[in-house]
């Protein structure tokens, strides 16, 4: 399908479980409504496929000075190499957020769905408990 009705952004999924720091790019999220979004994560996704009901990660809006950021992020698996060698960031819990992005939210999963028609990806519906912004200009994929 080739339609692009929106301008997508890069929002950094990061988190730590069992040891290990899970992190991605999310090009598929909002907000729907003042303390809530959904983002969807491809079935390919080590980090979408790790994430579970009452998990606590961290949302990073990246701005546009954090294209290297963005590119770390979206390369790779995190089962196979350490993505955050080179990134700066601070924890929250197990949330993992990255330094002077646009927004930083810590999110409680309140749900992981599989719908008719994306059921092998991962619609992860959240809370957002924490959050903090600057003025920054959020980044862009076109």
């Amino acid at each position: 399908m080739s339609l692009r009705a929106f301008n997508y952004g890069a929002n950094a999924v990061c988190f730590e479980k069992n040891g290990r720091k899970y992190g991605m790019i999310c090009s598929w999220a909002t907000q729907v409504d003042y303390d809530k979004i959904v983002m969807l994560l491809g079935a390919q996704s080590v980090t979408g496929n790790n994430i579970a009901k009452g998990d606590i990660i961290g949302v990073s809006v990246l701005s546009i000075h954090q294209e290297d950021v963005m590119n770390t992020l979206g390369s790779d698996h995190s089962d196979e190499v350490d993505k955050f060698a080179n990134i700066k960031y601070t924890r929250n819990d197990s949330a993992i957020l990255i330094d002077n992005a646009c927004v930083c939210m810590t999110v409680e999963v309140i749900d992981v769905l599989h719908l008719e028609g994306i059921e092998e990806d991962n619609l992860v519906y959240g809370l957002i408990k924490s959050y903090t912004q600057n003025d920054a200009a959020m980044i862009t994929i076109n």
